[in-house]
């Protein structure tokens, strides 16, 4: 128990900068890649702590790694910050009707301004530990932009980033308690740019080549292709150019986006082979010319089992976050902001995971109390994607997650900005710090632990990672 109050305590310390840094990053809201105030403001706040900080690490301006060190180094701990927010989410802070800050302005629907600031608080109480007690060890904190977007930890995994880290806590904001067991999947996204001839669509057809005709073409492609793939791929495309507004030219130039999923790196890196095959066609069916230009990839995201058994037992030590009559009425009120189909769906999920009895006090008191313990049995794949799975690939990683909204509540979404900005994203915000600072503390002390975590992790990636994206490939700042 000594360990479990100094932790409480030591964190508790971090809660009034914590706070206002998650504040003061969500109000930045700034999108991938262009997160220059919100990187700014936690690369102070950890200098004024006695961090060293590297700037505009992998090729990024927004990416940095800060570290302390306390004797020899070792072992080496690290965590995961985040902080970009999402396009078109602007939204008052703890208010359950839409009311945006700045009409279509971004928000953090993502939370990730909690994410950032969490860490920070765990880094500190870490470090503020390691210096009281004299221990040898050095704390990590790797400042990763643009998980919304094109991501950046896979790009800092293939410069070397986190080579040298025994193992990594990190933290999600949600709407659950918990070490989930669920895997994410592999990702990869490129664009897909057709060049053909323009020429007048009424008078000389004929010396066209049309780059729209060969996106759509390319659709038709991919929408029989859907049909022979596994269960849990998925194939998503969007137009960034389709070539113009004038129906009587023909399109010389388009562009149409496509990214690919699927459970492991090799099933997805073939499933990608055959969209390119796709456009191949496409491209000869048109007589138009083809450049593909790969934007962006992730590896799955497996937990670490060694490192999830003492984030479980941490967990449970520490409990949930302490919630009060009015964290629930605002919970109450904003969970009632969804329309009738979502709030259907969300009382059908209620149902199926609580059972019908339990229906009227979860509506009644919709924040969650419980604490969801990792199972490996239980261990499988949903069809999200995160830029830490190429983390770990690396190192040993683990993801927690603690409620930060109501239950129910619908990710990338105004009512999930409101949440950020509140009492009660503060609120998950600080116990994740607490659970992570107690699971790190806890970690450093078990060498065979970190054994097993790593044993895991050269299991996985054959003896060493290898990073989905071809080394051409840059971060693609200002261009995503």
């Amino acid at each position: 128990m000594e360990l479990i109050d100094e932790v409480r305590e030591l964190v508790a310390a971090t809660e009034a900068k914590s706070v206002e840094l998650a504040r003061e990053i969500w109000n930045y809201a700034e999108l991938p890649f262009e997160e220059y105030k919100s990187a700014a403001a936690l690369i102070a706040a950890l200098k004024a702590e006695g961090f060293a900080v590297q700037e505009g690490v992998a090729e990024m301006p927004t990416c940095f790694v800060a570290s302390y060190t306390v004797g020899s180094g070792k072992p080496r701990i690290g965590m995961l910050a985040e902080y970009d927010a999402l396009s078109s989410l602007s939204q008052e802070a703890g208010c359950a009707v839409k009311k945006p800050v700045v009409n279509g302005a971004p928000g953090h629907g993502c939370g990730h301004n909690l994410l950032g600031a969490g860490c920070f608080s765990s880094a500190v109480a870490i470090k503020n530990y390691l210096v009281k007690h004299q221990k040898d060890g050095t704390i990590y904190f790797f400042g990763c932009p643009a998980e919304e977007g094109a991501g950046s930890k896979q790009f800092m995994a293939r410069a070397g980033v986190f080579d040298d880290v025994d193992f990594i806590y990190s933290w999600h904001p949600s709407t659950n308690n918990g070490i989930s067991a669920t895997c994410s999947v592999a990702i990869m996204g490129a664009n897909f740019i057709f060049d053909g001839i323009a020429a007048h669509a009424g008078g000389s057809p004929q010396l066209g080549r049309s780059a729209l005709d060969a996106c759509e073409l390319m659709n038709v492609g991919c929408n029989y292709l859907r049909e022979h793939t596994i269960d849990q791929a998925r194939i998503h495309y969007a137009y960034s150019d389709c070539g113009g507004t004038a129906p009587n030219v023909v399109q010389a130039h388009a562009c149409i986006k496509y990214e690919v999923r699927a459970p492991k790196v090799r099933q997805m890196q073939e499933l990608f082979a055959r969209v390119v095959n796709v456009a191949r066609g496409a491209a000869l069916m048109t007589d138009t010319k083809l450049t593909v230009e790969i934007t962006m990839a992730f590896s799955d995201y497996v937990p670490n089992t060694a490192l999830a058994e003492i984030a479980n037992e941490s967990f449970m030590e520490l409990g949930t976050p302490a919630w009060t009559e009015a964290d629930y009425a605002l919970a109450r009120d904003i969970l009632a902001s969804y329309d009738e189909g979502t709030a259907a769906a969300i009382r059908d999920e209620f149902i199926e995971q609580y059972g019908e009895d339990a229906l009227p006090e979860i509506m009644e008191k919709p924040l969650d109390r419980s604490i969801e313990r990792f199972e490996k049995s239980k261990m499988a794949y949903e069809c999200g994607s995160t830029d830490v799975g190429d983390v770990g690939y690396v190192v040993p990683t683990v993801t927690l997650h603690t409620a930060t909204a109501c239950l129910g509540n619908v990710g990338h979404s105004w009512q999930n900005t409101a949440f950020s900005g509140s009492d009660i994203g503060m609120k998950g915000m600080m116990k994740a710090a607490e659970v992570m600072t107690l699971a790190s503390l806890k970690a450093m002390d078990r060498p065979e632990v970190i054994q097993r975590a790593k044993a895991e992790v050269l299991r996985r990636n054959g003896g060493k990672y290898t990073c989905p994206l071809p080394d051409e490939v840059k971060p693609p700042v200002g261009r995503y």
